[in-house]
């Protein structure tokens, strides 16, 4: 069931949010101080090409703090609200809202991805 819902989120926008963090990436990446988060970019893409059967948790720290900060000034509003707005169009029909529930629990991530742990679920 992960499989298929990991499939069928792609084609609802899943890719569209992949590719906003691998852009994000990109730009962070091109300073030298911005490497590293640039760096945490490209590893939270891979969340937002297969959400399904993964939790986050966070785990953070006055460092990781900082950087939130930082970050959500020059990038993580912008995802946040890219991945909210989805997520409220795929809630509007209820086969779509275990999509549009994912997308919140991205841009829940794009607020404050710093401090963040993607761990997987163990399904029984």
């Amino acid at each position: 069931m992960r499989i298929l819902g990991n499939i069928l989120w792609i084609i609802f926008g899943g890719l569209i949010s992949a590719l906003g963090w691998i852009i994000a990436g990109c730009l962070w990446c091109i300073t030298i101080l911005g490497i590293p988060i640039g760096l945490q970019c490209f590893k939270l893409s891979s969340i937002s090409l297969n959400p399904f059967g993964k939790e986050i948790r966070y785990e953070g720290c006055v460092v990781s703090f900082l950087v939130n900060i930082l970050w959500f000034l020059f990038s993580g509003f912008e995802l946040a609200l890219g991945n909210f707005l989805i997520g409220c169009i795929l809630c509007v029909t209820i086969i779509g809202i275990p999509w549009g529930k994912q997308f919140f629990k991205i841009a829940k991530l794009a607020l404050a991805p710093f401090g963040a742990v993607v761990a997987r679920t163990h399904v029984l």
